[in-house]
């Protein structure tokens, strides 16, 4: 007897539910590979779907709750991921279908034993989400940040830069590259522009980045613009012996090695560690490398500089991660801040006399950038900052505070590029 043939679309519907879930449940998102869907165009659409959810989440929540009177079900399996997809579809993806997305709804859930037995339920959410589209869809963009972080991103920035969030959120980033060497012909055939400096940025892109020109050569390596910025910062003489802390997967490590320096990149996990190597490898650039706890590495000899890249929230990267700022919360972003000072005063220790230290985190949460600033001068009196000039960064604008510290945020065009940037925080301090 013939198996009876699974519905078009329902395999790519199960994948992208499969990895939204493990999102929602608090994993980070990565997009669905060729081993997830070998059909490019599927799996193309599932990425679409989920990260739309993810973009979307608030607004989707705020739809689940008008919707779900008795709320989301317990012990229910895939439910809640396959309703998210599908809302997503109906009101945020109308090119999409709409019948494609209750049918397969239903469909997904037949196959899931924990959710099959809310196959009617789904059926008549959808149908109700289907009937009121066009109002959901005008829901405002104010839902799309979280209580969390809404009430100090207004002080922080203003009132000004929250649309731009938002905006920036729902389009997601573009790919920004750094360069080996300045190549008008490599960057035209990359189709990318110039942004700031070494950074190029590529809006629109139909092929996977190992396919990209120069890419086996070694010609460039991926780095948001932002992310860019701090190596740029240390203006060192070449041959200076420089620390790279927290350095995998290792853009700012190829940026210090590009500049001249003596280069040693630390991290304390082993797997990030070798795709550190990796990269290294295919831009054929050499470090010494060191797998180590940055919290208690005591070098032989001190460094004339240090790039302390710290962990931190991560909340400046949710153009390609709007998963963070749904999964963070003020506890999280207080253990950060204490490990932000231990690797600090680590980072201190390590440095030389006359040496600089720079402080860059991906966070737009002023706990983990301008107050470690002023911990750090009270905790540490040998350090001082060494504020960095607005005219070292040319294209800029308005980034570095009259303090003399860089603050970037997804609202801001470098180079007066569209796309955004990530939230970055960096500050500049020398040892007495």
């Amino acid at each position: 007897m013939t198996a009876k043939k699974q519905p078009a679309g329902l395999a790519l519907r199960l994948a992208a539910a499969e990895r939204l879930r493990t999102v929602l449940g608090g994993d980070n998102f990565v997009a669905l590979g060729a081993a997830d869907i070998a059909d490019s165009r599927d799996r193309a659409t599932a990425n679409r779907l989920i990260t739309t959810a993810l973009r979307r989440q608030g607004q989707i929540s705020f739809i689940i709750h008008a919707l779900l009177e008795k709320g989301m079900p317990g012990k229910s399996g895939s439910f809640e991921a396959v309703l998210r997809l599908s809302i997503a579809q109906l009101v945020y993806l109308p090119d999409l279908g709409a019948h494609s997305a209750l049918f397969l709804a239903v469909e997904a859930l037949k196959r899931d034993k924990k959710a099959q037995h809310l196959t009617g339920l789904i059926n008549a959410v959808l149908r109700r989400a289907q009937a009121n589209s066009a109002k959901y869809s005008l829901l405002s963009d104010d839902l799309l940040i979280p209580e969390t972080f809404g009430d100090t991103w207004v002080t922080a920035y203003g009132d000004a830069a929250i649309p731009l969030f938002t905006d920036a959120l729902i389009a997601g980033a573009p790919l920004d590259l750094t360069l080996k060497d300045n190549d008008p012909e490599l960057i035209e055939m990359l189709g990318a522009t110039p942004v700031i400096a070494d950074t190029v940025r590529i809006q629109t892109r139909d092929k996977p980045v190992e396919a990209l020109p120069g890419y086996a050569e070694g010609r460039w390596w991926v780095q948001d613009a932002a992310s860019a910025l701090p190596a740029r910062l240390l203006n060192l003489a070449p041959g200076a012996r420089v620390l790279d802390l927290c350095a995998a997967p290792g853009g700012k490590t190829a940026q210090l090695i590009k500049a001249g320096y003596q280069v040693t990149a630390l991290d304390s996990d082993a797997n990030r560690m070798e795709r550190l190597k990796t990269n290294l490898a295919r831009l054929n650039y050499a470090a010494e490398t060191i797998t180590a706890d940055a919290g208690s590495y005591a070098p032989e000899s001190g460094y004339d500089g240090i790039l302390l890249d710290a962990p931190c929230s991560a909340t400046g990267t949710f153009r390609r991660h709007p998963e963070v700022i749904w999964h963070r919360m003020a506890a999280d972003i207080a253990g950060r801040v204490s490990l932000q000072r231990a690797l600090l005063i680590n980072a201190f220790r390590c440095l030389n006399p006359g040496g600089v230290l720079l402080y860059c985190v991906c966070s737009l949460e002023p706990e983990e950038g301008e107050a470690q600033v002023d911990w750090a001068l009270e905790r540490l009196p040998e350090l001082e900052l060494l504020p960095i000039e607005a005219d070292e960064l040319s294209g800029l604008d308005g980034a570095v505070s009259a303090r003399g510290v860089l603050r970037t945020h997804p609202g801001m065009a470098p180079g007066g590029q569209p796309g955004g940037m990530d939230g970055f925080f960096v500050a500049r301090f020398r040892r007495r």
